[in-house]
């Protein structure tokens, strides 16, 4: 047992995979952060049913929720320079390859999050709408301060378990030579030829982490339930 597991080595490995954990976060922050936002574009340019950008969005939308996370980055990492130097004559060979990762994972976010959106927004009743621009907004304005709003409230839970996904998603970021705490791992098994003690630290970690990001999503969801909310305030009262 000594051979095949070593405390001695988790604690000798633990702060030499930590120090990539921060590009962990990077990743998903900047993913999360630019597809929350183009999926709101999209989702909207569905809703308006937008001549022919609708119908390249739907078929991006299905490669991008129909393919393996890996085969988008692959497909990503390989294609994109030879579509960008023989269309724009753009020399991608001194891009970090970070810069791939980040593009592969915004576009399955704002893919994935857009029908998030898109639900929520329809889940609105069309009656609001007609309420607002009967009081004299804009289409722009109650987009903004009454659909909106409304429509944010209903996706947040759905969002936020994208997001634990996504941080799980980042594991597949060494498959393309981006050193992130899996791909140390990788590195310090093949130089100590002791693996199973980096994989472990990796394991706990994303276990530790994805909880709590669970527990957040549901403290935020029991906060948003306005529902639940009035039925605690009320017990409360009575008590």
């Amino acid at each position: 047992m000594g051979e095949f597991f070593s405390w001695q080595r988790v604690v000798e490995n633990f702060p030499r995979l930590m120090v990539k954990l921060p590009l962990t976060f990077e990743i998903v922050v900047l993913a999360f952060c630019f597809g929350a936002l183009l999926g709101v574009i999209i989702s909207f340019i569905e809703i308006k049913k937008t001549p022919v950008v609708y119908q390249l969005l739907r078929v991006f939308i299905s490669f991008e929720r129909g393919t393996p996370l890996l085969v988008q980055m692959l497909v990503m990492y390989y294609g994109l320079p030879l579509i960008l130097e023989n269309v724009f004559s753009i020399d991608t060979r001194n891009w970090e390859k970070l810069t791939f990762v980040i593009i592969t994972y915004t576009l399955n976010q704002a893919a994935f999050l857009s029908q998030y959106f898109r639900g929520a927004i329809l889940a609105i009743p069309k009656g609001q709408t007609e309420a607002a621009l009967s009081c004299g907004l804009t289409q722009t304005q109650c987009f903004t301060r009454i659909i909106f709003p409304q429509a944010v409230r209903i996706a947040i839970p759905s969002v936020c378990l994208e997001l634990v996904g996504l941080f799980q998603d980042t594991s597949l970021v060494c498959m393309v030579g981006v050193i992130d705490i899996v791909g140390r791992a990788q590195a310090l098994g093949s130089l100590t030829n002791h693996t199973f003690e980096s994989y472990w630290i990796v394991a706990f970690t994303f276990v530790v982490i994805s909880l709590l990001l669970s527990a957040a999503n549901k403290k935020i969801e029991a906060k948003l339930n306005f529902s639940s909310s009035v039925s605690l305030a009320n017990k409360e009262k009575r008590a």
